[in-house]
């Protein structure tokens, strides 16, 4: 009687066999592969779904015209698509580039890069005023030193 020994299918090994650059490559592969067919499927689905349109489109018409209401609202549908994809993907490279598994990995990280933001507790500045008009004078005297804030203010003329 043969005993039959399982073997492991070298086709396809499992992920923990296989090295690190490989498993990257089989995840951008997975990818990729994805996209394409995401891609396809939704081309095929518009052509479907309205194909003397897709046609037009397809070769350039004059006579395809569009309402306002209607060309708006499909500019706003890929501009919102193209925000979120944007920073989803600029947070992802950032988070890849950084290295880290977690997130409080992530802040370390990050905390080394940016600089030290100090503590205000209990504040060194004023922290309430009249109006506007005395805010907007705190922040165009703020950082002076204190003596030349002193003597603008005694030399002012009060305005007629």
């Amino acid at each position: 009687m043969a005993s039959t020994v399982e073997q492991p299918s070298r086709i396809n090994p499992p992920l923990e066999e296989l090295s690190e650059e490989k498993r990257k490559f089989r995840y951008r592969a997975v990818g990729a592969t994805s996209a394409v067919a995401g891609f396809s499927k939704a081309i095929m689905s518009a052509k479907k779904s309205d194909p003397k349109y897709f046609d037009k489109g397809l070769h350039g018409s004059i006579a395809l015209h569009e309402a306002g209401t209607s060309l708006a609202l499909r500019a706003l549908g890929w501009g919102t698509l193209y925000a979120i994809l944007g920073t989803g993907t600029i947070c992802f490279g950032i988070w890849k580039l950084s290295g880290a598994n977690n997130m409080e990995e992530f802040r370390e990280a990050v905390g080394k890069v940016l600089p030290r933001v100090p503590r205000n507790n209990p504040p060194t500045s004023r922290t309430e005023f009249e109006g506007l008009t005395d805010l907007m004078q705190y922040l165009s005297t703020w950082g002076k030193d204190e003596k030349n804030v002193a003597t603008a203010l005694t030399n002012k003329q009060p305005s007629p």
